[in-house]
């Protein structure tokens, strides 16, 4: 039985070991089977997975699917080593990066980060979700591909120039949008039953994914 996780103050054991994701820059061919990149955020259809059928009777083809979408604002931000995302969207607000040992982290100074370190990740199997940034900034998206057997080295760490957006199919291994340095917010479509499966890196494989800045 899953227990609730406490997104902002997640406790992270010491000593964990990091392994490195490689960073490479968003393109349609580098983003094949996690998504795709968005020039329009209003063209973007938003993918929604019909509900799953209990027995051997399908669902029926006109229903399952009507759950529809949610949106509102993702603000991804650094307070000193902490990295924060805000989701208006679905009222989330969790860490989901430290640029120094979670252990060590400060906060308060607005020295930039040369690392981020990331401890959780998550997909969502009811929809695909939408990211457009507000502002022209570089930001980054580690992601894997879809798979419940997912490992610490599946993970690629997407950097993006700020002028596209990015939409995640359904299933897709992430963790928002972080942002380079400051304060950066995004427009967020997702669907709106938004179930999370989750994984705890530092828990179950005892390490941290670090991704250079």
């Amino acid at each position: 039985m899953s227990t609730m996780t406490d997104y902002l103050n997640p406790n992270l054991p010491s000593g964990l070991r990091r392994v490195s994701m490689p960073v490479v820059d968003a393109s349609p061919e580098w983003l094949e089977g996690y998504g795709k990149l968005v020039e329009d955020p209003e063209r973007m259809e938003i993918e929604i997975v019909r509900w799953p059928a209990g027995g051997w009777r399908p669902v029926d083809p006109d229903s399952g699917d009507e759950g529809g979408t949610t949106e509102g604002t993702f603000i991804s931000y650094w307070d000193g080593d902490i990295l924060y995302g805000r989701n208006e969207a679905v009222d989330g607000h969790y860490i989901l990066a430290y640029a120094a040992e979670p252990a060590e982290a400060a906060t308060g100074h607005d020295r930039d980060p040369e690392r981020m370190l990331l401890w959780h990740a998550n997909y969502h199997p009811d929809g695909g979700q939408m990211f457009f940034p507000l502002e022209q900034k570089t930001y980054y998206v580690p992601l894997a591909r879809p798979g419940d057997d997912v490992k610490p080295e599946d993970f690629v760490c997407f950097r993006f120039a700020g002028t596209q957006g990015l939409y995640l199919h359904p299933n897709v291994w992430h963790e928002g949008v972080f942002t380079s340095a400051g304060t950066q917010r995004f427009l967020d479509r997702q669907g709106a039953v938004h179930a999370r499966v989750s994984v705890d890196f530092a828990r179950e494989f005892g390490c941290l994914l670090e991704a250079k800045l």
